[in-house]
């Protein structure tokens, strides 16, 4: 307790971490987050904010600090690989806006995290806290941490990642399933694409057996992102920061279109990652510490849904602690999961299809999700 009221603590400075802590802070119940990395740091990718994810920032307070840094696109098109015919042109800017109330943006991910660190008091956060055991016992849940510290919580939030100590605490070592498959990523200034014009400024090149997404992370356009697929049984390891070979990602691209060919002659390094792929977890909670995000619910990247859902999952987790929620967190977690766990599942099962947006879709139950409003269990 910290005067009188139950105290939460939340392991994870990311996205999901951030965001559950502002959206508690709105209810006036405060946190304290343990983060590992020593600060805070602007790292190079991209991030794509669907209109379900812009109303969770909206409602933070945060959603036109967004809008005036990210990438408004007016489309979202698919095309063939090398001949660059369309397969799906879907309207945004206007047409988003228009249907779902909120706008549909692209931006860099490290001015996401800006902008949620700007949503929380300094104090909040924790740094160069690495959590290396959790303890749930009569008198709280007990954190210890590798710089020797200890501390003890009434409840815990784990917004820790696709790695996650908590979970594997919780419920044994994962059995994540290696797809096969690697991706490469980078975000870098557009100028140094020397002039070229390119057919879209948000699109998805699909090829036989790979794929490639390319758009502006900035709203003056300045800087430009690309993710891919591609398969390889050899390179095993996920982590964003292991560093890629440019040549071998040109030469696995050396038959798309031209303008693919020219961002990747542009870009100057890269990074890469295998892609594993985990089943919906038997449980996300265990008395009073919950699991969050890609810690309970990681997904491939094919639908840029998993931050978005873990913004969702901010607000939902608020909204079962709110009204009474902290007299009783074994509950108010179970109702969480209860509410998200359909949701979660049929957007990582939909995710791993990787189909979606590729021709004609409806995307609607993903887009029009308000986790504000929803109803709750």
């Amino acid at each position: 307790m910290n005067n009188g009221r139950p105290s939460i603590a939340i392991i994870g400075a990311g996205i999901g971490g951030l965001a559950v802590s502002a959206c508690l802070r709105k209810i006036g119940i405060e946190t304290t987050i343990y983060e590992q990395a020593p600060a805070f740091a602007r790292i190079g990718a991209g991030i794509q904010m669907s209109p379900n994810a812009m109303r969770v920032l909206n409602g933070i307070g945060i959603g036109e600090r967004i809008r005036e840094m990210a990438f408004e696109p007016p489309h979202w098109r698919n095309r063939d690989f090398d001949t660059g015919n369309l397969t799906n042109d879907h309207p945004l800017g206007p047409d988003a806006f228009e249907r779902y109330g909120v706008p549909y943006l692209l931006m860099h991910r490290g001015d996401l995290h800006a902008a949620l660190h700007g949503a929380v008091p300094d104090d909040t956060i924790r740094y160069g806290h690495t959590l290396s055991g959790i303890d749930e016992g009569g008198s709280g849940v007990t954190l210890t941490f590798e710089n020797g510290e200890v501390e003890t919580a009434d409840a815990v939030i784990a917004s820790d990642g696709v790695h996650s100590l908590v979970r594997d605490s919780m419920l044994g070592v994962e059995d994540a399933h290696f797809s096969g498959r690697l991706a490469y990523r980078t975000a870098f200034p557009a100028a140094l694409m020397d002039g070229y014009e390119l057919l879209d400024e948000s699109a998805k090149w699909w090829g036989p057996d790979r794929h490639i997404v390319i758009y502006y992370v900035t709203r003056s356009r300045d800087e430009i992102y690309f993710t891919t697929s591609q398969p390889e049984p050899d390179f095993q390891v996920e982590s964003w920061s292991a560093t890629g070979d440019v040549n071998e990602l040109r030469a696995a691209f050396a038959d798309f279109h031209p303008d693919v060919r020219a961002v990747l002659d542009a870009c100057p390094s890269v990074h890469k990652w295998a892609i594993f792929e985990r089943d919906p977890l038997a449980k996300w909670t265990e008395g009073n510490i919950t699991l969050m995000g890609d810690a309970c619910h990681p997904m491939t990247p094919y639908m840029a849904q998993g931050a978005a859902n873990a913004l969702e999952d901010s607000v939902v987790l608020s909204r079962c602690l709110a009204d009474g929620g902290t007299d009783d967190f074994p509950a108010a977690f179970r109702r969480f999961e209860a509410a998200r766990k359909p949701r979660t599942t049929k957007v990582q099962a939909t995710s791993h299809r990787n189909e979606f947006m590729r021709e004609k879709t409806d995307p609607d139950w993903v887009y029009g999700y308000d986790a504000w409003t929803v109803e709750l269990p």
